[in-house]
């Protein structure tokens, strides 16, 4: 009782997602006062939804006892085999005890009773055998003591001509004689002994006969089986079944001589021809164990461990002739070919009750990592290499490109990924990706799914840093980059070639990379013509752990994408070495000369504006199909200029703090280009809720400042609807169309446009 509470709690563990649930719920049953009709009936009263929640819970029990059960037998199996085979070979011993004793007892009981008659007659008085009986020396002997006496040449002769279904008939018929006689008296003890010696000399003749005849390499199959199944009668099982999976393996390594692999020979024909030998001979083994032993314990555990034992050699063989320079070489499409033969082969055997696959995956499995690896670093290499030359010019293509040997053309499984445009590297990089997970099947019944989908994120990474390594900026930050080693890359010099690096990591990351890794996924096999017609993402929230390896990706080109838009700050705020674009000087210095003043947006945000107009044009062009990630592109590098302006404590220093304040003309000035960002943004549909928020938070600051000096800031700032039009008006001669301005309203007089109304927004603004 105690060992089943137990195996119940540890059949708890295993559950998937509510383990603990269910470790919890199995405290009732770990003690030792329960009381199952009890449990029972407490739960009779139950409405029908605490019923379904009964039900549920009990099938999570039911798996979980299941999984358990599996795990436990997958863990002894090799023991109780092992076990198995140890008490098979005792039952054998003690019957062959039973045997020899048996005729040792025969033995003594017959020089007992020769001793015994000797000692009568010698003690007899003279003239006492004139009282026994004139016949008893005179009489015939009778039938049965005549055959007791031929018998054994009858034996001698049946085994000498190998009339073994005859020779096994006459010795149960003396095996029969000999049990009557012991009760009918019919025989003397002394005929009886060598009677029963007779028998014994004959059936061990015999059965070293056929054993001798099951060993020859010449008998066949009908022969071997009337051999084994001969010796199995005499009562010698065990040694009949050992003897039997011998001949099938001497068979089989007899004809294995005829393999001679060669290192110019194909891995793939040597593998199916040697699966074809072994499991042939397994199965031929298998058949004939059924037939003669049927499914008793002991034979059926050491059929299989004969079988591992042979599937083990066999997986050593492909290892050192076919899978070891295939998977040195990176040549993973040859090492699945060898695996999914042999696989193929061995998973007929199921059928006979041998599930050897398991193991014949765990022999495989190093190999095929080493293959995986090995061709995972081909491609990083490859791909590196090619980016050393690369111009970054996006471009379509080509309709069939040639990889490793075999015609990858535009198909039902990876069209899509020809309507995209990329450069040279990423060309690359994409193809032999797709030609990686053309044969997934070995990955997947290995388990090296996980594996697989780790290889590949880190060789993606590896390629994402060599693109940050092509931005003009990125040079010093190169020991940081993990793998990037000594390699080298061609810059990206312009601003579209820069683009074209955000192009080539997004597409890659969102799209063809997670595509091609769905054929890693069990169910895609059975359903890839239903998921090609759904969106990427609806068939990646399927996968959870695909999920978060996409999630993987993104967030490696989001590196690419903060390196990309933080050098493009730092150009726009220091465009020569020693010279900033933003200091607070450029709004302190303005008092003084409000008259001269021409009202447009700063140097900094007309560059700003400029850059980002230029982008989003470039960016339409690049990332058709795929706006949402231009517009956050541009989002970002928006951002990133303004968090900067944020954090920018030396400026904020000296507008708080420096000797001279900030003034009205200056704060009109940081208002109006702290509007623009708001302006251009909103209307290029990338301001962002955290943009938004980062401008209210330094116009606050600046007007706190402004009110340090005891001035009124809202008694200086005019209303929004100025800055909203000078910010129009700005944005209009910057893109190259003029605006004409009505005489309604002056934009050269700020502080003309004063008026409640402005202070009213103007304070609106600030506490948003």
């Amino acid at each position: 009782m105690a060992t089943a509470k137990t195996a119940r709690s540890r059949g708890a563990a295993p559950a998937k997602e509510n383990g603990e649930k269910l470790e919890e719920g199995l405290t009732v049953f770990k003690s030792d006062r329960f009381d199952a009709d009890a449990y029972v009936q407490s739960k009779c009263i139950l409405n029908e939804k605490e019923i379904k929640q009964l039900c549920s819970y009990l099938l999570d029990l039911k798996k979980a006892s299941a999984e358990e059960m599996r795990r436990s037998v997958y863990a002894n199996y090799t023991a109780f085999i092992k076990t198995s085979k140890e008490i098979s070979d005792l039952e054998g011993e003690l019957l062959s005890i039973r045997n020899l004793l048996s005729t040792q007892a025969t033995l003594i009981h017959g020089l007992a009773d020769g001793v015994h008659i000797e000692s009568s007659s010698t003690n007899m008085p003279e003239g006492s055998t004139e009282n026994v009986p004139s016949d008893f020396e005179d009489r015939e002997p009778s039938d049965l003591e005549r055959w007791s006496v031929e018998f054994p040449d009858l034996l001698d002769v049946l085994l000498a001509e190998r009339r073994i279904d005859e020779a096994l008939a006459a010795l149960d018929e003396g095996e029969r004689v000999v049990a009557e006689s012991k009760e009918t008296k019919a025989l003397s003890t002394t005929l009886l002994a060598s009677l029963q010696t007779a028998i014994t000399e004959r059936r061990n003749k015999l059965a070293d006969q056929l054993a001798e005849s099951a060993c020859q390499p010449s008998t066949r199959g009908s022969e071997l089986r009337a051999a084994i199944s001969a010796l199995k009668k005499l009562g010698d099982g065990p040694r009949a079944h050992t003897l039997l999976l011998n001949a099938h393996f001497q068979r089989y390594h007899y004809n294995m001589q005829t393999l001679r692999p060669s290192s110019t020979s194909y891995g793939g024909a040597y593998t199916a021809a040697l699966s074809q030998l072994v499991f042939s001979a397994i199965a031929l083994a298998a058949n004939d164990s059924l037939a003669i032993f049927g499914k008793e314990p002991a034979y059926t555990s050491e059929l299989v461990m004969w079988a591992t034992k042979q599937v083990e050699a066999f997986a050593l063989l492909v290892k050192r002739h076919a899978l070891s320079s295939s998977a040195a070489a990176g040549g993973l499409r040859a090492a699945a070919e060898c695996v999914q033969i042999a696989l193929g082969h061995c998973s007929l055997l199921e059928a006979r009750g041998l599930a050897l696959c398991p193991t014949l995956l765990k022999l495989f499995r190093p190999s095929v990592e080493q293959a995986l690896e090995a061709n995972l670093k081909r491609i990083e290499e490859s791909t590196a290499a090619l980016a050393a030359a690369d111009d970054w010019v996006l471009t379509y293509p080509p309709t069939a490109t040639r990889q490793s040997g075999r015609l990858l053309s535009a198909s039902v499984g990876n069209t899509t990924a020809f309507q995209h445009r990329l450069t040279s590297s990423a060309h690359r990089f994409n193809l032999m990706v797709q030609d990686f997970f053309e044969d997934v099947g070995p990955l997947l019944s290995m388990q090296l799914g996980g594996q697989t989908l780790e290889g590949l994120f880190q060789v993606f990474n590896a390629y994402v840093n060599m693109l940050i390594k092509a931005l003009p900026g990125s040079m010093e930050d190169e020991a940081n980059f993990e793998g990037s080693g000594n390699k080298i890359v061609r810059l990206a010099e312009t601003e579209e070639q820069q683009i074209a690096l955000l192009a080539n990591a997004s597409l890659l990351a969102d799209e063809l990379l997670p595509r091609a890794a769905m054929k890693l996924s069990p169910l895609s096999q059975s359903h890839y013509k239903d998921d090609f017609h759904r969106r990427p993402a609806d068939r990646q929230n399927r996968h959870p752990e695909q999920r978060e390896w996409r999630r993987r990706l993104v967030s490696s080109v989001d590196r690419l994408k903060d390196t990309f838009c933080r050098q493009h700050a730092l150009d726009l705020i220091f465009p020569e070495e020693g010279d900033s674009h933003l200091t607070a000087d450029m709004y302190i210095n303005m008092d003084g000369n409000a008259d001269e003043i021409d009202w447009f947006p700063s140097l900094l945000f007309q560059e700003l504006f400029a850059k980002l107009t230029r982008m989003a044009i470039m960016a339409a062009e690049m990332f058709e199909g795929r706006e949402r990630f231009a517009t956050l592109l541009l989002m970002r590098l928006t951002e990133t200029v303004i968090l900067w302006l944020s954090e920018d404590q030396s400026f904020w220093d000296d507008i708080e703090e420096g000797p001279r304040p900030l003034g009205a003309v200056g704060l009109q000035q940081f208002y109006l280009d702290m509007k623009f960002v708001i302006s251009f943004a909103s209307q290029g549909r990338y301001l962002s809720r955290n943009l938004h928020r980062v401008v209210n938070e330094i116009i606050s600051k600046a007007i706190a400042a402004f009110s340090a000096t005891g001035m009124d800031p809202y008694s200086v700032l005019p209303e929004d609807d100025w800055f909203n039009d000078v910010c129009q008006d700005a944005m209009d001669r910057l893109s190259g169309k003029p605006r004409a301005i009505n005489g309604d309203r002056e934009l050269n007089s700020p502080t003309a446009s004063v008026s409640a109304q402005s202070i009213s927004s103007v304070r609106s603004h600030g506490s948003s």
